[in-house]
């Protein structure tokens, strides 16, 4: 039963364009699945989140902070599954499952509800979900955001703190 919509934008198209630097990963590439690790327990999966590593960012940045964004889910705003702020400049690397978090840094309430990681969870039988993690270079330590903020709001802030943005986007499906 695949759900029949027009593919949902990419949520950093709809914003100012900034430069970008490079995101890689040894758990995700760019258009390929994510493994199951990456998934949501709800579906089996072993909600780790990727690691990931960055570079080339502007050398006036004081801090990053990581998204990761479902357009694709079916809610008409998407779905939010890590957002993770505050993130030292001297942080240019998070391994699989990012646990401890370094000193200062802090993951907002998801979408799910939780103060962490979320994997992938699409309907079952729809289409692929595309995955948008985003690491943000941005123009302050620490952005003034408290724990109870939501991720749009966290979203508002980083629009005029970011300096440059990296991206890498895998896709996930449950077979119907």
């Amino acid at each position: 039963m695949s759900l029949d919509r027009a593919l949902a934008p990419d949520p950093y198209d709809l914003l100012p364009l900034v430069p970008s630097f490079t995101v890689t990963s040894t758990d995700v590439t760019d258009g390929q699945p994510l493994d199951e690790l990456h998934a949501h327990t709800s579906v089996g999966g072993k909600n780790l989140s990727p690691q990931l590593s960055w570079s080339g960012f502007p050398e006036e940045t004081h801090g990053f902070a990581i998204t990761c964004f479902d357009p694709d889910a079916p809610t008409g705003s998407g779905f939010w599954h890590w957002v993770l702020v505050n993130l030292p400049v001297a942080v240019t690397g998070l391994d699989r499952g990012a646990d401890p978090l370094p000193d200062g840094a802090f993951c907002i309430r998801n979408d799910y509800g939780e103060r962490t990681y979320g994997g992938a969870a699409p309907p079952p039988g729809d289409r692929p979900h595309r995955y948008v993690f985003a690491v943000h270079a941005i123009d302050v330590d620490a952005l003034e955001v408290p724990p109870e903020a939501t991720p749009a709001y966290v979203g508002f802030n980083l629009a005029f703190h970011t300096l440059a943005r990296a991206t890498i986007r895998p896709t996930f499906e449950l077979k119907g």
